[in-house]
């Protein structure tokens, strides 16, 4: 190196001193070029390129958009709330079944019924799990944002409109939001499913997705597709029932193998993905996979709407729950209650069987009077109060009002058995003092005034057809229907006791015109068919009265309510209840319900026809099954009572016709698998029918009890005619549908012919007339 000293000469800012050669290097970026291009070195931007963000641009955006987009988020996480749930999803209908637990009726639109989760069996709701959201318990998110993509590429893109929501999502969207397809609905369905997320359990979100899904046949929720499918509640469901409902829940209509059954190919590959899906997901065995079977589901069925008998049966149970304190009006119009009640099935369609038979199948549209035939019934089980079979009329949406609960119709002589408890029970006696059994003797003059304490009363009663029936026992004239000897007797008695009696049985204190006077035996009161099955249920069952049952269980959303305990108590002796209870056998075997005797097998009724023929009734019971039958006449048009006259064909219908071979239809059939029962009877002292003073007539007409006379009926109730002569029929009340026989002994014939030895002709009429004839005085031993 030299030893010169080194000189550096100042730099030129213009540069020109630089010699040429110099080894200087100028700084990057200060060359003449880049100056010129203003210093940044780079080229300028021309053309098309000039409209392209450079990648810092880009960046910007896209960092200003996120933020933008997650500043939205969290404004409409804070400021969207979870909403109450929509009207829809919560709408139950209730649910009335028999009480083997098939459906009577559903009385909502909405066809859904709540369940408990543990409700549902494992399999089916792995079932479920493996057809929409198989990790829906290992994955707490709420949202899958990957499958909403995918579903939304898949509609844009013409594949389809797909789903692509967890079930949290599609619980909301049932639940509380609705089915529309937008951005808006799902970005708060989205934002709703993940808050929920954070306030409820797996469990309760499961639950409600079960209760809210649409399964197709107007069935909302799990339980409501069990019996829309399968008719068993969900608690019976298969596992390969579970996995063709879970497969539904995809495409509820195009799946219904019923319903589509070019379908079935598809519904199938659906339902065996979902039990593929159970065997990956070890819910199911492999083994047992291989040998499930398709479970093609049953035919759809008619809405269990309210006709027919439903809507009676929806409206006694209604009021039931409301009168004995259960639920009221307001709290089971909220839905989803489960009401199982006491009626029996069978039962039930034997009622209807039976009224069909021998009423509805009589009329015809050519005979006016057929327009106004009316039919109610009621049937009881005596030991428990259940009420097993009930009909209300031809059709509740024809015909809205209950002719079984209603209470506008006079029950006629079917009262007449109280006021004969009612005088075992108080120990009554006759005007003369004798203590009164059903063989003591009364004056069956027709039109006899009622004799009081103090006297004659203004009240005089008419037999019916205007028959003096003469001196003739309680038995007889209960057989007969007498009209002037039950209401002295209701005297004697005291109408106040005989109406007590009445209440004591089962009829409501409050029963219109159930008015203490004598006439209060001949059955003024308007109580319902219900009400009087209560009260024969009662002597059926020694005298132990206790109120009939409606309703077995009442649960909703799975949790049982609480029923009030039924009571029973001796409201009167059981000699009272079994005496009248061995007077009115006599009725079925030869009296005015003899067409009870059909039922083949120990049965006790008797019949009743109400003022001017509007209505006729037969009420009777076996040991095990007490039943009460009434024809009605009302006019479709103006809703008035009319009486019966020239329906089915007949001049007048009673209680021993149709009535009576109604019931007795209907018994034999409640009753065939069961075995006879006799009755067991403890009856009061002198009321044994073989202690029964006979009694015949003189030529003056006077009692003669050294002679009798024993005629005999055949199953129909009709009696041979005497050699010498036989009786027409004239009508009367309570007829049981049979001739009157001839009288054997001394009286004045009616419109029948005079006997041998000038007996009685006449009918056996409709209210109280059988197999006797009807003179001034009849033979009273018993065949």
């Amino acid at each position: 190196m030299s030893d010169e000293s080194q000189h550096w000469a100042p730099r030129d800012p213009s540069g020109a001193a630089a010699a040429p050669g110099s080894h200087q290097e100028e700084p990057p970026g200060k060359s003449g070029k880049g100056r010129k291009n203003g210093g940044n070195g780079r080229k300028p931007r021309t053309g098309w390129r000039r409209a392209v963000p450079t990648w810092r641009m880009a960046l910007g955006t896209v960092l200003g958009l996120a933020l933008l987009l997650g500043a939205g988020i969290f404004a409409a996480y804070r400021l969207i709330d979870i909403p109450a749930a929509n009207a829809a999803a919560t709408a139950q209908s209730n649910v009335y079944l028999y009480r083997d637990g098939s459906v009577i009726a559903r009385d909502g639109d909405v066809n859904r019924e709540k369940v408990k989760l543990a409700q549902v069996p494992p399999t089916v709701r792995q079932a479920v799990l493996a057809a929409e959201d198989r990790d829906f318990y290992s994955d707490d998110r709420a949202v899958d944002v990957k499958a909403m993509v995918r579903a939304g590429w898949n509609t844009v893109t013409g594949k389809g409109k797909q789903g692509g929501s967890t079930i949290t999502q599609q619980y909301v969207k049932n639940y509380y939001l609705g089915q529309e397809r937008t951005v808006l609905r799902k970005a708060k369905e989205a934002i709703i499913a993940v808050k929920l997320n954070r306030e409820e359990t797996k469990d309760q979100i499961f639950e409600g997705y079960l209760n809210t899904s649409y399964f197709g046949r107007n069935a909302y929720g799990i339980q409501a597709a069990a019996q829309a499918y399968y008719g068993k509640n969900v608690e019976e469901l298969t596992t390969a029932e579970g996995a063709y409902l879970a497969s539904l829940l995809n495409a509820p209509s195009a799946y219904d193998v019923v319903a589509h059954p070019d379908n079935e190919p598809a519904a199938q590959r659906r339902w065996n993905y979902v039990l593929d899906g159970m065997v990956k997901e070890d819910w199911l065995d492999a083994a047992e996979r291989a040998t499930t079977e398709f479970p093609t589901p049953g035919e759809t069925k008619p809405s269990t709407g309210l006709s027919g008998q439903r809507g009676y049966i929806v409206q006694a149970v209604e009021d039931h729950l409301d009168r004995h304190g259960i639920l009221d009006e307001k709290t089971l119009a909220t839905g989803g209650y489960r009401i199982t009640t006491t009626l029996d099935r069978t039962k039930q369609d034997a009622f209807v069987k039976a009224v069909d038979a021998n009423v509805m199948s009589r009329t015809s549209a050519d005979r006016k009077a057929d327009r106004n035939v009316r039919v109610g019934g009621a049937s009881i089980v005596p030991a428990t109060g259940k009420v097993v079979a009930l009909y209300g009329g031809i059709d509740y949406t024809k015909q809205y009002v209950s002719n079984a609960t209603r209470r506008d119709y006079q029950v006629g002589s079917i009262f007449k058995p109280f006021v004969l408890t009612s005088a075992v029970v108080n120990e009554s006696t006759t005007q003369d003092g004798e203590r009164i059994t059903p063989n003591t003797v009364y004056d069956g003059a027709n039109k006899r005034m009622v004799v009081g304490p103090q006297g004659p009363t203004d009240y005089a009663p008419a037999n019916e057809d205007d028959v003096d029936h003469g001196d003739i026992t309680v038995r007889i004239a209960t057989d007969e229907s007498v009209n002037s000897v039950y209401a002295q007797m209701a005297q004697d008695v005291g109408p106040g006791k005989v109406r007590d009696t009445a209440v004591a049985l089962g009829i409501p204190n409050d029963t219109p015109d159930l008015t203490a006077a004598p006439s209060i035996a001949l059955g003024t009161a308007n109580a319902s068919v219900l009400d009087m099955t209560e009260a024969y249920a009662t002597l059926a069952d020694h005298g132990r009265h206790g109120r009939h049952v409606l309703v077995e269980k009442v649960t909703k959303d799975g949790a049982e309510i609480e029923l009030p305990e039924r009571t029973t108590a001796q409201a009167v002796s059981r000699e009272a209840a079994d005496t009248t209870t061995a007077v009115l056998r006599s009725v079925v075997e030869g009296g005015t319900g003899t067409a009870a005797l059909a039922v083949g097998r120990p049965a006790v009724g008797k019949t009743g026809t109400a003022e001017e023929d509007r209505a006729a009734w037969f009420a009777g019971y076996t040991p095990d099954l007490a039943t009460v039958v009434a024809v009605m006449g009302q006019n479709p048009d103006t809703g008035a009572q009319t009486p019966l006259y020239g329906a089915l064909g007949l001049p007048r219908v009673n209680g021993g016709g149709a009535p009576a071979e109604t019931w007795a239809a209907y018994t034999e059939a409640a009753l065939r698998s069961s075995p006879a029962q006799e009755f067991d009877l403890e009856t009061a002292p002198g009321s044994d029918e073989e202690d029964e003073p006979t009694l015949d007539a003189d030529s003056d007409g006077s009692a003669d009890p050294s002679s009798s006379s024993e005629p005999t009926t055949g199953p129909s109730g009709t009696t041979p005619s005497s050699p010498a002569g036989d009786s027409t029929d004239t009508g009367g009340t309570d007829t049981g549908g049979t001739n009157g026989a001839a009288g054997t002994t001394g009286g004045t014939g009616g419109t029948g012919e005079t006997g041998s030895t000038g007996g009685t002709g006449g009918d056996s009429g409709g209210d109280g007339e059988g197999w006797r004839g009807k003179g001034l005085v009849t033979p009273v031993t018993r065949p």
